[in-house]
């Protein structure tokens, strides 16, 4: 018979009884002192697993969360205590308003990168503070509003102790069911892989800005339900629920509990609005002991409690999933790609200056140069992550010039980078993301994803960590992560590097295999042994420009590439 709760030896099973514990603890033995401080806890769970989708899983520091937090409560008390308006009416538009904030100040603000972003994010905090405090007609300023009504709905008030406790964890408990589908879906595990590495996110086809809105705004519509039920808890609103302690308060919640779990924003709350409650006793000393612990929790478990959970009790190996072959199309004989003029400065200096080139279907196409020549400003300004300054991209006859790079994946354009690099997770998982977007289920995405890896040799390496692999095996399973995209053009960003010889012969067995299957291959690379037996045409840049281009042969021993390039005439 199957199990179908966790065992308690992995970490769902130890979560699953130590809320069995805390439920049982509510129920029976509570004060009603303590079951308020258990409803606030259960506010403050609410709100961190919001933070925890747009900062754990986006990997966007935002100190906005605080804001939606008091704006939902804001809405809950305006409406509530000046208007007397019920719970089914405040407690959507307590969501509606922090998500349509969300939304106008997102579009640009999720444009900047890491500490930008977080400024930005707390100056808006800081603006709705500023609010909230100058206009007293709307908000009492700084005295607040006192008279918001309880949770009601239909005529019936839930009353406080054991009975707007279990209403507001029932909202945890939907909240944090909801949070938790989200993250194991395409949706989540795409957000992942933006917060690990946008730059390749973006080539495997995922919108990127769209992604990082979307985690944005679904955090707004928990902040909001946080404060509304704040609110709802304590009666009375006042600038203190906009103010930065309470951001602090979510975000150290989310770091101690475990970044981007649902289980550690709650387990989280849970312990931090009740641990300065056990350090009472130490009287005037209490907070300074608070601080002391919470700075030893993170010295001591940085992945947070749920992360010492995993690391102590591993959960079971996941079921292998079978590899299974995509359906094959039909691909364009011919120049697949086509690019005229190509030209990029950065300030002053030319990286690209008027290339031309082509790359046809079934052939293999080596870009050579020395260091600073333009070959990975090229290879980035076809893919998509830098944008031309004058030229044009034809990508099977239609031109591309300027296009994203997510929107270039998604028309046939896939690469490997210089660095390889996977994140942290298994291989699996880094192949399975370059199929989020073509696949309708995860189980397709890592059939698919196993086929990719065994085209590569490189299925056995399916559970292990991607991270901690060496250079030559990251390689192996870069490429089949781009192979996983079916493009139609495969651009190679030195792909031999630190390679063996035999490592070098079975890649080059490989491309030539990917080659012949109908895709255009760019294949980068320094190691003319490697490359020269491998492609059918060769390009050389220099100073950005193409100093000369044809046969493996005939640019070898041309002059001018000997002189800027080779030095002397390969062998």
């Amino acid at each position: 018979m199957p199990r179908l709760l966790p065992h308690v030896s992995s970490p769902g099973g130890v979560l699953a009884v130590a809320g069995a514990a805390l439920l049982a603890y509510a129920a029976l033995y509570a004060s009603p002192y303590e079951l308020r401080v258990l409803t606030v806890a259960g506010v403050y769970a609410l709100a961190a697993i919001g933070f925890q989708i747009v900062f754990g899983l986006a990997g966007a520091l935002s100190l906005a969360q605080g804001a939606f937090f008091g704006i939902g409560a804001y809405v809950t008390g305006i409406l509530g205590s000046r208007y007397g308006l019920p719970f089914p009416v405040t407690f959507p538009l307590s969501l509606l308003l922090p998500f349509v904030l969300a939304v106008l100040v997102g579009l640009p603000v999720l444009r900047l990168e890491s500490h930008y972003f977080a400024l930005a994010t707390l100056g808006i905090a800081q603006v709705v503070l500023l609010l909230a405090v100058n206009l007293p007609d709307l908000t009492g300023g700084a005295n607040g509003l006192a008279g918001v009504p309880g949770i009601a709905a239909f005529g019936v008030e839930v009353p406080r102790g054991r009975p707007l406790a279990a209403a507001v964890w029932a909202a945890v408990a939907a909240g944090g069911l909801l949070a938790w589908w989200m993250a194991r879906g395409r949706w989540g595990r795409a957000l992942t892989l933006v917060r690990d590495d946008p730059l390749a996110a973006a080539t495997l086809g995922l919108d990127v800005g769209r992604l990082r809105l979307a985690a944005f705004t679904v955090s707004a519509l928990y902040g909001g339900a946080a404060g509304a039920l704040a609110v709802h808890t304590q009666r009375v609103v006042s600038p203190e629920v906009l103010e930065f302690p309470v951001m602090v308060s979510v975000l150290t919640i989310a770091i101690v509990g475990g970044r981007g779990r649902v289980a550690g924003a709650i387990l989280g709350a849970v312990l931090l609005l009740h641990l300065p409650e056990w350090f009472r006793f130490l009287e005037q000393s209490y907070l300074v002991v608070y601080g002391a612990a919470l700075l030893l929790a993170i010295v001591v478990a940085p992945y947070g409690l749920t992360g010492v959970l995993e690391r102590l009790l591993p959960p079971p190996a996941a079921v292998p999933v079978p590899p299974r072959a995509w359906a094959e199309r039909e691909r364009p004989a011919g120049t697949v790609l086509c690019v005229e003029g190509l030209s990029k400065a950065f300030g002053g200096v030319r990286a690209v200056d008027g290339v031309t080139l082509s790359l046809e279907a079934g052939r293999v196409t080596g870009l050579i140069g020395p260091n600073g020549s333009g070959k990975t400003t090229l290879i980035n300004l076809v893919s998509g992550l830098e944008r031309p300054d004058g030229g044009r991209v034809v990508l099977n006859g239609r031109e591309v010039t300027g296009w994203r790079a997510d929107r270039l994946a998604r028309a046939g354009i896939a690469r490997t980078f210089q660095t390889a690099s996977l994140p942290a997770g298994t291989v699996l998982d880094a192949v399975t993301a370059a199929r989020l977007d073509r696949d309708g289920s995860i189980a397709a995405a890592q059939a698919h994803a196993g086929h990719a890896l065994e085209r590569v040799g490189a299925l056995h390496l399916g559970p292990r960590d991607g991270a901690a692999l060496p250079a030559a095996l990251r390689r192996r399973v870069e490429l089949a992560r781009a192979l996983a995209r079916e493009p139609a053009v495969l651009l190679l960003d030195e792909p031999a590097a630190g390679l063996t010889d035999d490592e070098k012969a079975d890649l080059a067995a490989r491309i030539a295999a990917v080659a012949a299957g109908g895709v255009a291959v760019l294949v980068v690379e320094h190691d003319m042994d490697f490359l020269l037996p491998l492609v059918d045409r060769v390009v050389c840049l220099d100073g950005g420009r193409v100093l000369a281009q044809g046969a493996p042969a005939a640019v070898a021993a041309d002059p001018a590439v000997i002189a800027a390039y080779l030095g002397d005439a390969p062998s």
